[in-house]
């Protein structure tokens, strides 16, 4: 089949994933005795550290897991493994603070205070932030507060303008207390409803930086204080944590670059060691990858359990709901074209990897090197695919039943493509495009069945005489969905 580069970014926890995994498979069909316990929270506690993950973060972990253990009644029929998978994942929603914990938009406007070092990627969360609020249906002003780096107030002008969102500042003004103070006027008379402070950051944390903070904390009651944490930091960043929150009483934390390939232990530790919630992770380069954190879909992530919560709601972000429908409505006439499968291409690239959306998917028990060939290959194929479609006619891509040999030949040393793979493609494609016709002819035999969810097949009879079932084409379609469906069970 031809797969696309699907769903979601890179797993910052890949490389701790595998290894929790594997320690506790060892556990699988045997009995949880002292001694093999001893040795698995002993490669826990290694896996960990080798991840960066902060020392009395570990210890406190360990035991944590340690008493639930040995306190642990063995429950008759369930895998001892299972278990050990229970009490390490809720011991990981307890690290990574237990809860969602949405922001808090009182007041009118309420003000956000976006917090830290230079190069956290404080700026770019910032406009990251203004498009997740304007999808939820606010109306946020960003404004420069950080007058101090020359470039930084037309950094977040310029985002501003990609984003399509205002920023408010005041030119050659270095009175911060002026500029919050003005934006909030601003706010005022123009309805905007929540007002995002781009503060300035240092290299590291002094005096000066933070009684300007102070300052605005003071005077105008910031209803959220995002501390922004670059994840790839390591250890230090507990550090940077702990001194902002003493400081300043931390409401948040806002973790970047969870897409990045190092070892992650700053995104196990900040939340622990501050008491304070992570309430968005920067997933991403893109200005829409920004979301909130959910602890329990993290650790059920960490531990290879899969996030198909997540995955769904990815799905509703990134599908367009009208193109989907006449999509859909293309299928069902048999009319789906190369053009249709383009656009569908690119709609599912907007999701990441398909490495990682199947790492998403709970039960596969793929591994990530697996994962990336089948990414590495699926996206190989895609590339493929784009140029064999972009040496067709506009006629050709939009009426397949047009490719007879000659053309065939003629797109195969248009594309460089040998003729017998150029051939393969368009097979698989009307393969995939005689299968979609059945699903569509699926959903409408159900809903005129009453929509009482799947019938019995084996009680169906003769397809050919079904609703939009027509002859050999619709068995043949139904054969290759019910293939598919046990293919993933």
């Amino acid at each position: 089949m031809m797969f696309s580069n699907l769903c979601y970014n890179d797993f910052m926890f890949d490389s701790l994933s595998e290894k929790l995994q594997g320690i506790i498979s060892k556990t699988r069909n045997q009995e949880l005795t002292q001694d093999n316990m001893q040795e698995a929270l002993r490669e826990i506690r290694r896996a960990l550290l080798e991840a960066d993950v902060n020392l009395r973060v570990v210890k406190s972990f360990i035991s944590a897991i340690k008493d639930k253990a040995e306190g642990e009644k063995v429950i008759e029929g369930v895998d001892p493994s299972q278990q050990l998978i229970k009490i390490v994942h809720d011991e990981l929603v307890n690290l990574l603070g237990k809860e969602q914990n949405p922001l808090d938009f009182s007041g009118n406007p309420n003000l956000i205070m976006m917090l830290g070092l230079q190069g956290s990627g404080k700026t770019t969360s910032s406009a990251k932030l203004a498009v997740k609020l304007k999808k939820e249906g606010r109306k946020p002003l960003l404004v420069a507060c950080d007058v101090y780096r020359p470039a930084a107030i037309s950094q977040l002008q310029t985002l501003g303008k990609e984003i399509e969102t205002e920023v408010f500042t005041i030119p050659e003004c270095v009175d911060v207390q002026k500029i919050v103070q003005g934006a909030i006027d601003y706010a005022n008379a123009n309805g905007f409803n929540t007002l995002i402070l781009d503060t300035a950051g240092r290299l590291q944390i002094d005096t000066d930086m933070m009684a300007e903070l102070l300052l605005i904390d003071r005077i105008f009651h910031p209803t959220e204080k995002l501390l922004v944490i670059d994840a790839m930091t390591g250890q230090e960043a507990v550090n940077v944590a702990e001194n902002f929150d003493a400081q300043l009483g931390l409401t948040g934390l806002v973790l970047t670059k969870l897409d990045g390939d190092s070892r992650g232990g700053s995104a196990l530790s900040v939340s622990y060691c501050t008491g304070k919630p992570i309430k968005l992770t920067g997933t991403g380069e893109k200005l829409n990858a920004l979301e909130d954190f959910y602890p329990e879909r993290m650790a059920t992530r960490i531990l290879g359990m899969g996030d198909i919560v997540s995955l769904v709601e990815r799905a509703q972000e990134v599908f367009d709901e009208k193109q989907a429908r006449e999509l859909e409505e293309k299928m069902s006439k048999n009319n789906f074209s190369f053009n249709d499968f383009l656009k569908m291409q690119k709609q599912m690239q907007a999701f990441g990897s398909m490495g990682n959306m199947l790492g998403m998917i709970p039960g596969l028990n793929i591994g990530k090197d697996d994962r990336d060939k089948i990414s590495h290959e699926g996206e190989k194929q895609f590339k493929k695919m784009e140029v064999f479609i972009s040496s067709m006619t506009p006629e050709e891509r939009e009426n397949p039943d047009l490719l007879n040999t000659s053309r065939k030949k003629r797109i195969a040393k248009g594309c460089g493509l040998d003729y017998a793979e150029v051939n393969a493609f368009i097979k698989q494609f009307e393969s995939m495009r005689v299968m979609m016709k059945g699903m569509s002819d699926m959903k409408g035999l159900f809903s005129k069945m009453g929509g009482g969810g799947m019938p019995d097949l084996s009680k169906m009879g003769n397809l050919g005489g079904l609703g939009g079932f027509k002859g050999k084409m619709g068995k043949h379609a139904m054969n290759k969905a019910m293939k598919m469906m046990r293919k993933f069970k």
